[in-house]
C-alpha cells in the first residue's frame, strides 16, 4: 500500500521547522469528476482528521522545541499535485486558513512537466532533483531569481533532508504555478524546491515576515 506522506512547517518568529511523517491508512473521500475528453476522474478530498491530528503534533513538537505556537504550514504530499495541499493551519482557531497547490521536484522527468502528479519520489541526495521529506528550519529571506524574486532558505532537520541547504533547495514562487486546482492536471515539477503561486506566495510572505 503506497505511503502518504506529510510535510509539516512550525513557524518561530522569522524561523520555520517541519515535520514530515508517513501513515499506510487510505482514508481519503473519493470524488468523481469529469475532465474534457468525458473521461472520468476519482478526485481526492483531503482528510480533515488526519489534518486535525498532524497540526495537533506539529503544536506538540513547537512546545517542546520553543517554536511560535501560532500556526504552522503543512504539506500533505500523499494528495495529488493538481490538488491545494499547502495549508497554513492557525493553532488557536484549529482552523485551516490558507490553502494553495505547491510544487515538487521532477526526479528524472521533465522539468516543468506533471509526470509524478500522483506517485512522487523523494530523495535527499544532491543532484536528484527531488524534494526531501523532514523536519526544517527556514531562515533568511532573500532574493530569488523565480516568481516575485523571494525566497526562504530551508535547513533540513534530518538524515532525510540534510542536504536542502547544499541542494539550494528554497521556499519560493513560480510563475507557472497556478492559483487554482487544476486536477487531474498536476503542478509543473521543479528541481525540489516546495514552490507557490505568485499569488499564493504573497499571501504567506508576510506571515513569515511578522
Amino acid at each position: 500500500m503506497q505511503k502518504k506522506f506529510w510535510i509539516k512547517t512550525l513557524i518561530n518568529s522569522a524561523m520555520i521547522a517541519g515535520i514530515i511523517s508517513c501513515s499506510q491508512s487510505q482514508d481519503k473521500t473519493m470524488l468523481s469528476v469529469a475532465f474534457e475528453n468525458n473521461k472520468t476522474y476519482e478526485k481526492p478530498v483531503l482528510d480533515s482528521v488526519k489534518t486535525h491530528n498532524k497540526a495537533s503534533e506539529a503544536l506538540d513538537f513547537c512546545k517542546k522545541n520553543k517554536f511560535n505556537t501560532d500556526f504552522a504550514i503543512l504539506i500533505d504530499m500523499s494528495l495529488h499535485s493538481g490538488l491545494k495541499r499547502f495549508f497554513v493551519y492557525d493553532f488557536k482557531t484549529k482552523k485551516i486558513t490558507q490553502q494553495h497547490l505547491v510544487g515538487l521536484g521532477c526526479g528524472n522527468n521533465s522539468w516543468s512537466s506533471d509526470d509524478s502528479k500522483d506517485s512522487p519520489e523523494f530523495s535527499n541526495i544532491d543532484g536528484s532533483y527531488l524534494s526531501s521529506l523532514g523536519k526544517y528550519k527556514i531562515g533568511a529571506r532573500g532574493v530569488s531569481e523565480w516568481g516575485v524574486k523571494t525566497k526562504y532558505l530551508m535547513h533540513g532537520l534530518e538524515n532525510t533532508n540534510s542536504n536542502a541547504l547544499k541542494r539550494v533547495i528554497v521556499f519560493h514562487s513560480w510563475e507557472r504555478m497556478s492559483d487554482d486546482e487544476i486536477f487531474p492536471k498536476g503542478s509543473p515539477e521543479g528541481w525540489g524546491c516546495p514552490t507557490l503561486s505568485n499569488n499564493a506566495f504573497l499571501q504567506v510572505d508576510p506571515i513569515l515576515k511578522s
